[in-house]
């Protein structure tokens, strides 16, 4: 062949070609990288939904500050979260629920996704998470 080049390399008394020593180390490295490689991206998803489910809980509770009572603050909260859930992410509203409590001057949101049909979290060749995402916002109703 022109232009290739194999090493020879003296072993045990015999002249061996090292031509495909690459193709067998790619062998048993490739599996181990793909494997990695699935995990980085099954866990990014994750960590990508949760963090913008965290978002969303915060802007609603957030945005709950400005009602007057408690049905007020409830239907601020649901309005927030329909609006923002879609668009950010590309999560589903009909896999969200929030729930809301008030306790004294504190109210929390919290938003429990089923990620279960997430198209992240199918690899199943690495340890994931739990399918259910859950995030919760906290805030105070009162002043200082």
């Amino acid at each position: 062949m022109i232009g290739a080049t194999a090493k020879k390399v003296k072993i045990g008394g015999a002249i061996r070609g090292d031509r495909g020593a690459a193709a067998v180390e790619f062998a048993l490295v490739a599996p181990l990288f793909l494997l990695i490689l699935l995990g980085v991206v099954a866990y990014g998803g994750y960590f990508w939904r949760a963090h913008s489910l965290q978002q969303v809980a915060n802007d609603a509770a957030r945005v709950a500050i400005g009602g007057l009572d408690a049905a007020e603050r409830a239907s601020l909260v649901h309005a927030s979260v329909a609006e923002e859930i879609g668009p950010l992410a590309g999560l589903d509203p009909g896999r969200a629920s929030v729930s809301i409590h008030e306790v004294g001057d504190a109210m929390t949101v919290t938003l429990d996704y089923d990620a279960s049909d997430d198209p992240f979290l199918r690899f199943g060749l690495v340890p994931l998470p739990d399918r259910r995402i859950r995030r919760t916002a906290a805030i105070r109703l009162t002043g200082l």
